[in-house]
This record gives C-alpha cells, structure tokens and sequence, in this order.
C-alpha cells in the first residue's frame, strides 16, 4: 500500500490535526476541504502537505480531486473521509432546507467522496478507508434529529461495506468520535462529557488507522455510555436521556 494519504474536512478540526499527525509519520498527505485558505495555512511549511480544496457536494468535482491526487502524488493508500458540518436543531427550530443541507454535506457528500477513492482501490485490490461517523448516530438524542440521522446513516453504510471490499483486498473502518474540541461542538448548548482536546483525538485516530478493527472510536468511555443505552428498553431510555441531557426541563 501506498504512504499517500487523503483527508477531507482538513479545513479544521479532527481533520486538520490528523493530517499533521500522518505527515510528521510519514504520509505524503492530500488534504481537501472547501475553504482554501485554511488547506493553504496547513500545508504552509508542510513539504508532505498538499491542498487539493474540494466541495464534497459536487460528484464531478470529488472524481477530478481523486484523479489528480493519484497523478501528482500517486496511488491513495488511505482515504479518510472526514468532510461534514453540525447544526443543532431542537424541536422548536426544525427546518426541513437546514435538514437536507446538513445530509447533503454528511451523507451525500461522503457518498460522493467515497465513489471515485472506493473504485480505485477496488481496481487495484489494495487500500484503506475511514468514513468518519459520530457516537451520535448510535441513537437519538435531542438537537440532533439531523445530525445524528446522517451519521446513523453512515453508520450503516460503513457496515454493508466493509465485507463486500474485503473481497477485494480494501480495508474500510468507521470512526466514531465523541465529543472533541471543535469548531462544530462549540455550537453545541449542552455539556459535554468526556470532551477531548482534538490533538489527542487525532492521535488516537492515526493509530487505529494503522490497525484491522473495524470501528475506531474515542473516548471509549462515552461510546460504552451510548452503546449502553441503544439497547435499553425505551421505558428506561429516554428517562435516562433526559437526565443526561436536560432535555424536556
């Protein structure tokens, strides 16, 4: 496999600080988002950084991004897809156009990403990918009706999958992050349990990157907690829910 990594969402976040992660281990790294100057701040005095500023909702342009990538820098070794926004939507403020628009980017714009990365590696019989999910598409929770269905989505998708392109020699993994310290969970109204620095997220991540485990996820302590509860009964889940959250006063 190829050192050639490619991150998309690097604009910020997880995604930025795990493409300096790869590169300080080695990774040539292609880092998309849509905001060009922030991939060009990153990559500034980064020889293994290079930008490639993408919008994931446009298939076109994810096909021509891949196709470059692999003719200046080589093969993709490993993709992850990491691109997606957050916008809390409690019962009050729900909007159906804000609904579509966040599954455009998380959903649509993973599919999208993933077509051209997953017909590659299949042709090759070789690579990785990540699509990165949240601890929030485990089961609702209030404010995030449409976060959390896009990431429950994903979820889903990763599962049907990852044996399908084990047949054909690729590696697909899903990430759940819990709550990191982010642009997008600085949106969020409520406490956050577990918030981790997003360094120590993205060196978690690199390492179970360099692993076979199916789901990659941090903090472990907060996916057991959410793991625990989409199994209970609803008479116990959403009492519990409610006190974790404050939902419903």
């Amino acid at each position: 496999m190829t050192r050639v990594a490619w991150i998309t969402g690097a604009g910020s976040g997880i995604g930025r600080a795990l493409a300096l992660e790869m590169a300080a281990a080695g990774w040539q790294v292609a880092v998309s988002a849509r905001t060009a100057a922030a991939l060009a701040e990153l990559a500034a005095g980064q020889s293994a950084i290079r930008p490639y500023p993408l919008d994931v909702t446009d298939a076109e342009a994810c096909r021509a991004v891949v196709a470059r990538i692999e003719a200046e820098m080589g093969p993709i070794g490993q993709a992850v897809l990491n691109a997606g926004t957050h916008h809390p939507m409690p019962a009050e403020e729900f909007d159906a156009a804000a609904f579509a628009a966040l599954i455009e980017t998380n959903l649509l714009g993973t599919a999208r990403s993933l077509a051209p990365v997953m017909a590659a590696m299949i042709g090759r019989r070789s690579g990785r990918i990540a699509i990165v999910a949240s601890v929030a598409g485990y089961s609702g929770l209030p404010t995030a009706a449409a976060y959390g269905a896009s990431k429950a989505a994903l979820i889903n998708m990763a599962e049907a999958l990852r044996p399908e392109l084990a047949r054909h020699g690729v590696v697909l993994q899903l990430v759940s992050p819990g709550f990191v310290r982010t642009p997008l969970t600085d949106r969020n109204r409520f406490p956050m349990p577990f918030l981790m620095p997003v360094e120590a997220a993205a060196r978690r991540l690199r390492r179970g990157l360099e692993s076979d485990r199916f789901e990659i996820v941090f903090p472990r302590r907060l996916a057991w907690l959410l793991k625990l509860l989409r199994i209970l009964p609803y008479r116990l889940y959403f009492p519990l829910v409610r006190r974790v959250t404050g939902a419903g006063g």
